[in-house]
């Protein structure tokens, strides 16, 4: 009988952990990442490998960051490997993270 009620006692904790936990929202974060997602960032480098849902751009510095994509970005059809360009971008990139944002346009500068 005991066995029974401590058993039925840790199965009532546990669901009430698991429902109280996972009923908590963070609204603040969500809020964050749209003002950071409303701002456009640009990028300057060269293009090291264009697929069809990736592009490479190494900066100045020698870093090199990866961009996916779903459908293929304005000025990506205008551009190739070796030419220098500009990525303008909303998100964050960085060179060991994958890409969370969205390319909004690839221009070739000269």
């Amino acid at each position: 009988m005991k066995k029974k009620l401590i058993t039925i006692l840790m199965g009532l904790m546990l669901s009430a952990g698991l429902i109280g936990g996972c009923g908590q929202t963070n609204n603040s974060s969500e809020s964050v990442k749209q003002e950071e997602t409303a701002e456009g960032k640009e990028l300057t480098g060269t293009i090291d490998e264009i697929k069809d849902f990736m592009f490479v751009v190494t900066d100045k510095n020698g870093t090199s960051y990866g961009f996916t994509f779903e459908e293929k970005p304005e000025g990506l059809e205008n551009v190739s490997n070796g030419d220098t360009v500009t990525v303008k971008y909303t998100g964050t990139v960085s060179e060991v993270d994958p890409f969370e944002g969205e390319v909004i346009s690839v221009e070739k500068t000269k």
